[in-house]
């Protein structure tokens, strides 16, 4: 169910599979050179629930659409499945690793004329510190202290409706990191700490107008992860293994040996 209050800059996730939220002037935006920008909190959000599809959209062809009623579907639904049934867990190192499954979207509803700007952040799920226990991921204690949250606006932005809807929507390039001092705007993360993307659609012809921009939110449960520092359920290394064609490390020498906590 989507959650009614109005929510901090990083708010605990409770989300069925897919939610929408619109945000109205959420933030003041600190834009970077290298495609990402980091918020600060400064103004209150306005917060009301919206609907979404979970079909997959439909592939326009000539005709003219001019509604602006974004639907997102979220790629590779089986395996982030696979993988959310499992614990999902995402690597994180120093100088930045990718994520895997990556987060992938098609979108439909746009208004095809009009430009929008897509972008990412992850936000904690919890307050709550993790550790695997007996094949088991359990509450081990508070969380750690979260630094500021990044948003990775995706490099095509901003674009027009039809250049969004003519393809699926790869976020690949996001980097996860645990270095707190990151100089290139990787999103920085705990290990073992628990995560939940979300995904912003926001229709704006210049990235320097979102401040003052409509926001819809697109939250997908099954993306909801775990970071880590190396894999601790092997159920997962054979999923990467099984699925990941960049894997080759853990076939030939067996990476991703559990990490104390």
């Amino acid at each position: 169910m989507l959650t009614q209050q109005k929510p901090s800059l990083f708010p605990t996730v409770a989300v069925s599979i897919h939610s929408i939220v619109e945000q109205r002037n959420p933030v003041t935006w600190d834009v970077r050179n290298d495609d990402s920008f980091t918020n600060t909190p400064s103004i209150k959000q306005e917060v009301s629930p919206m609907s979404v599809s979970s079909r997959p959209p439909p592939i326009f062809g000539s005709e003219e659409v001019n509604d602006d009623d974004p639907k997102v579907h979220l790629e590779g639904m089986d395996l982030w499945t696979q993988f959310h049934k499992c614990g999902t867990e995402m690597v994180i190192t120093k100088s930045g690793r990718r994520m895997f499954p990556p987060f992938k979207a098609k979108c439909a509803g746009l208004d095809r004329k009009a430009k929008y700007i897509f972008l990412m952040d992850i936000v904690a799920s919890d307050e709550c510190r993790y550790k695997f226990h007996n094949s088991h991921w359990m509450v081990a204690g508070k969380a750690d202290p979260e630094m500021p949250k990044r948003m990775y606006v995706h490099p095509d932005s901003p674009a027009k409706g039809e250049h969004w809807m003519s393809k699926v929507v790869n976020f690949h390039k996001l980097k996860l990191t645990n270095n707190i001092s990151d100089k290139h705007g990787y999103t920085i993360v705990n290990s073992m700490h628990k995560y939940q993307p979300r995904l912003h659609v926001v229709k704006a012809n210049d990235i320097l107008k979102l401040p003052y921009s409509t926001f819809r939110t697109y939250v997908f449960s099954e993306t909801e992860f775990i970071a880590v520092t190396a894999y601790q359920n092997d159920k997962i290394t054979q999923l990467k293994i099984d699925n990941n064609p960049f894997a080759k490390g853990f076939r030939d020498t067996g990476n991703g040996r559990r990490e104390k906590r």
